[in-house]
Order: C-alpha cells, then sequence, then structure tokens
C-alpha cells in the first residue's frame, strides 16, 4: 500500500530550532519563579506546551495548591508571546536543509503534506507565513496542538490530518519528526512509517530506544524510505 500521506513535525524537524524553544520555554517558567535547567526542559519539546508546563510544574512547585489553571494559562501565554516576537523578528528562521525540496517532490507525486506541532496555532501560523510555505504551496494542512483534545503522543493530530486528506488507512501515512513524543505519536496513530530525524531535539542514540521504524539524518532520505 503506497504513502498518500506524510505528516511533518514542525521546529527540529522542518524548521531550524537553535534550541530556541527550549531557551523560551525555560524563559517563560523563569518569569514565573521557576528555574528549570535545559535538561528536563529538552525531552519535553514535542509535546503540547501546556502539558509540559504542567509537568514540569508538578516537578519543580512544591505546593501542589499553586499549581492551577490559571497559572498553567499564564505560563503558557508567556511561553507564546515570547516565541511569537523570536519568529517574527529572527533572521535565523528558515527551513532545514533539503525540507522544501522534498515537500515539492512529494506533493508533485501527488502526496499529501500534513505539518503538525506541539505549538499553538498561532504561533505556528507566525512560522509559516514568515517563511511564505502557503504562497509556494508546500504543503497541504497544518494542524497544531491546541486545535485537537490531545496533543502528542495521542494521535488526534495525525487522525485529523488524516480525515483532511481523505486517507482512510494509517498504512498510507508516514510521520516524520525529531522527539521521543512524536514517535510514539506516530505508533500510536499506527503510521506505516515512522522515521526520526536527528535534526532537532534528540540524537541518534537517544531515539533509537523508542525503536521508529527508521532513523535518517537528511531529510531527502524520506524519498527512498516511501518510494
Amino acid at each position: 500500500m503506497s504513502i498518500k500521506l506524510v505528516v511533518f513535525d514542525m521546529a527540529g524537524t522542518t524548521v531550524r530550532d537553535e534550541n530556541k524553544v527550549t531557551e523560551t520555554f525555560r524563559a517563560a517558567l523563569f518569569k514565573f519563579g521557576y528555574l528549570i535547567p535545559d535538561s528536563e526542559i529538552n525531552p519535553l519539546m514535542g509535546y503540547k506546551k501546556s502539558v509540559a508546563i504542567t509537568k514540569m510544574l508538578h516537578k519543580y512547585e512544591p505546593v501542589s495548591e499553586k499549581i492551577t489553571p490559571d497559572l498553567i494559562n499564564e505560563i503558557h501565554q508567556e511561553f507564546i508571546r515570547l516565541m511569537i516576537d523570536y519568529y517574527q523578528r529572527t533572521h535565523a528562521l528558515e527551513a532545514l536543509p533539503n525540507v522544501e525540496s522534498t515537500m515539492r517532490i512529494l506533493r508533485a507525486a501527488g502526496i499529501k503534506i500534513g505539518l503538525n506541532t506541539g505549538f499553538s496555532k498561532d504561533i505556528a501560523e507566525t512560522i509559516i507565513k514568515r517563511l511564505c510555505w502557503r504562497e509556494q504551496a508546500l504543503f497541504d494542512f497544518l494542524i497544531a496542538s491546541d486545535e485537537v483534545e490531545e496533543g502528542r503522543p495521542a494521535p488526534d493530530m495525525i487522525n485529523r490530518l488524516m480525515k483532511l486528506s481523505g486517507v482512510s488507512s494509517p498504512l498510507e501515512v508516514a510521520k516524520v519528526g525529531d522527539t521521543e513524543v512524536d514517535v510514539r505519536e506516530g505508533q500510536n496513530a499506527n503510521c506505516k512509517y515512522v522515521i526520526a530525524v536527528t535534526t532537532g531535539a534528540f540524537t541518534r542514540s537517544e531515539l533509537e530506544p523508542y525503536k521508529p521504524t527508521h532513523i535518517i539524518d537528511d531529510i531527502a532520505e524520506i524519498l527512498d524510505i516511501i518510494d
């Protein structure tokens, strides 16, 4: 059964990250009095950001009564503000090597391109606008974690993209991402291929224990995998 839909993560997979997401996440938490090292934050990249904030608070806030929906939302809004400001201003924002050409080849072959992300929709749209990906017709659909009931590792975003693409079987889907939860999302959706890339938050040795179907160093390798 041939692949009809490829679902790509964004930061670290298709978009150069420079660890700015981790830095911004740390800064948002620090504003509210939580000093958390990058080594604790990096493994949470790829999660819905409100979920990642909740996880950190349960680890670093000794008074459980202080962990309220309002606090989680305030930290999340600060993260969104900082992240949008960065993506609107930075000159470093760019597609990772071979990403745009790979997307063009896939779409020319009639394969749908879906983007999904642990970001909220407003951050994702800021990236898309800066990179002019809509104008270049590089993708078909975008789903962010705040548009579904559950973010990664639940399969909700992939399921939504399948519905939008008219793809009925997960054996016609490849998921591509750079984190543990990207891999588990693809596995939970029963995708035929769950492809991990080493261009983001996790190294090859860090990805191997999660048993993706493939680990690649260059996004263009996807073309050989699904051919």
